[in-house]
């Protein structure tokens, strides 16, 4: 398995929910340019099942 730490992420555009829960944003990768950012999903939440 190839380690990503230190490598550039591609280029996303996607929606999230904001810190406060309140409503949704877009948030793209171009937001975090020069940052570091740590990426994490869980692919079955909001799924109501």
């Amino acid at each position: 398995m190839e380690r990503l730490v230190g490598k550039s992420a591609p280029y996303f555009r996607m929606n999230a929910v904001k810190g406060d829960g309140s409503d949704f944003t877009e948030v793209k990768s171009d937001d975090y340019r020069g940052r570091w950012l740590v990426m994490f999903f869980y692919p079955l939440d909001f799924t109501f099942i």
